[in-house]
């Protein structure tokens, strides 16, 4: 109890508030808000993941930060929250993504990933002695289904979008895109579109070489990630 008889609800993760509110589910939700900024967007040919990973001290490796996960050959993930937390959810990905292979002979579909996935983040906010994850997903990829992008959140609920963001600029990207989305974007001008959203909410002084981009298209299914040397070579032949 606190002073004055009000009841800690914040101090269990298996105790409703009398209006209905888990109070550990929206802390996590408050560790995603403070995380890094991750981009996705479905554009004509495919699906983008794009994260600024906002590195303001110099003497930092760009490469010893991952926040977009290769999931299966034909699904990846960006982060946005505690990197150890995301960490875990993509290893957990990984698995569920074998499982099927060896259960079924065949890949995993984008929204049974989403769906597996956040089943766990749901279980997480359900039993004594453990806490939610404090970090959600965007989880995109292509199969019989088409091109399909998801953000999971930490109670584990997903929502499917065409173009979304996770993370500190979340509100101030999407109503960037409510201006300047397409969907039959080119591969080129989503990736220039990716780096103009990113810019709006770096923190840092923004550096191209410190931004993530991976992509999956429908031509042959296969995530890519692409090196800084190809998108300056994108954003020049933009320009």
């Amino acid at each position: 109890m606190y002073p004055g008889g009000q009841v800690a609800y914040d101090r269990a993760i298996t105790v409703f508030s009398p209006d209905g509110r888990i109070f550990q589910v929206e802390y996590a939700r408050e560790a995603v808000k403070r995380g890094t900024t991750a981009i996705g967007m479905v554009y004509k040919d495919g699906v983008l993941l794009a994260v600024d990973k906002n590195i303001d001290y110099p003497f930092l490796v760009p490469e010893s930060i991952e926040k977009i996960y290769q999931i299966d050959e034909h699904i990846g993930a960006a982060s946005s929250g505690l990197i150890a937390d995301a960490r875990r959810m993509v290893e957990d990905c990984r698995l569920e993504a074998q499982r099927n292979r060896i259960a079924y002979d065949e890949a995993i579909s984008v929204s049974e990933m989403t769906r597996k996935i956040s089943n766990t983040s749901q279980i997480y906010t359900q039993y004594g002695g453990i806490r939610p994850f404090g970090c959600a997903l965007l989880i995109a990829g292509i199969n019989s289904h088409g091109t399909q992008l998801y953000e999971t959140d930490p109670s584990g609920a997903y929502t499917q979008y065409l173009a979304t963001a996770i993370g500190s600029g979340k509100k101030e990207v999407e109503k960037f895109f409510e201006k300047n989305y397409k969907k039959d974007l080119t591969r080129e001008a989503a990736i220039k579109l990716a780096i103009d959203a990113l810019k709006q909410v770096s923190s840092a002084k923004f550096n191209p070489k410190n931004v993530n981009i991976a992509i999956i298209e429908e031509k042959d299914k296969k995530f890519e990630q692409l090196d800084s040397d190809k998108i300056e070579a994108t954003l020049k032949a933009k320009s």
